[in-house]
């Protein structure tokens, strides 16, 4: 089974979600939708990035990854040309 990590963009806040799932159309969906408590108010999302892993043991640790300081950076210079943050 295939695992996403995703970034998702807050059009509202300007801010990032990052997360992982095995359903990338899906989970966009109950974001939008507000369907996810922890994003309920952040509403609506557009998908900017996301990578493939092959299991869910590699997918949890590269969400982490995303989601340090590290990755954060790394997300913003990979989309620099794309978005002004």
């Amino acid at each position: 089974m295939e695992y996403f990590v995703c970034v998702l963009l807050s059009k509202k806040e300007k801010k990032f979600y990052t997360g992982f799932t095995s359903s990338l159309t899906e989970r966009i969906n109950e974001h939008n939708s507000g369907k996810v408590n922890s994003t309920r108010g952040r509403t609506p999302f557009d998908l900017v990035y996301y990578e493939v892993c092959f299991n869910k043991q590699d997918a949890l640790p590269r969400e982490k990854y995303l989601k340090s300081t590290y990755g954060k950076r790394y997300i913003r210079n990979r989309l620099k040309n794309f978005f002004h943050f």
